[in-house]
């Protein structure tokens, strides 16, 4: 009687283990259904066609997709503005070490080239606000230093590692995309591949 028990029990435990397995594997599919249908979305938004018929996107020579942040220091900053300048485009934070270790040549960059640079910092990810303008007066930095507060731009570029940088023309289009941290000689090369 104790053995039948125990192998109704064990069967009644793989059969429940079983129902379970096949309702998680169709609960990650609508997950992954909401992924992809979120993917669309903002792929939708960043596939719009710019004024002179360039589809805008995250390809090199797609047109860069235009957005606007607040500046450290209090002021808007609109990624359009800067259109008829060559524009680096880099995706940071404070507690990413290859970040810290390419800001010194970001500087002397922007003091050598006439670049604009908008240094986006993750600001969800960052512990306070304060670390950034600590950085900021560590470094030395002059060049605008825009706070991603919600994560927005980051996602609609599509960031993953930091750095991330774009490189953009002064026409608007993406000339160059690193993923990871770029030397002053790198950003030099990338400069002067650019109109």
């Amino acid at each position: 009687m104790k053995r039948s028990i125990l192998i109704l029990v064990v069967f009644g435990m793989f059969g429940w283990a079983v129902i379970e397995f096949l309702n998680s594997d169709d609960e990650s599919k609508e997950q992954a259904g909401e992924k992809v249908e979120k993917q669309e979305i903002n792929t939708e938004i960043v596939q719009e066609e710019s004024e002179e018929g360039i589809a805008t996107g995250l390809e090199v020579g797609d047109m860069a997709p235009d957005f606007q942040l607040q500046t450290l220091s209090g002021e808007e900053a609109r990624l359009s503005d800067y259109r008829g300048s060559r524009v680096m485009i880099n995706f940071w934070a404070t507690w990413c070490p290859p970040c810290r270790a390419e800001m010194p040549d970001m500087e002397k960059f922007y003091q050598d080239k006439d670049v604009v640079i908008l240094a986006i910092n993750l600001v969800d990810t960052e512990n306070s606000l304060q670390n950034v303008k600590d950085f900021s007066e560590e470094y030395n930095l002059t060049f605008p230093i825009l706070l991603d507060t919600d994560m927005e731009v980051s996602t609609l570029y599509a960031v993953r590692p930091l750095p991330t940088s774009y490189m953009i023309d002064s026409n608007g289009r993406i000339n160059n995309i690193a993923f990871g941290a770029l030397n002053y000689d790198l950003m030099i090369q990338e400069y002067e591949r650019m109109d």
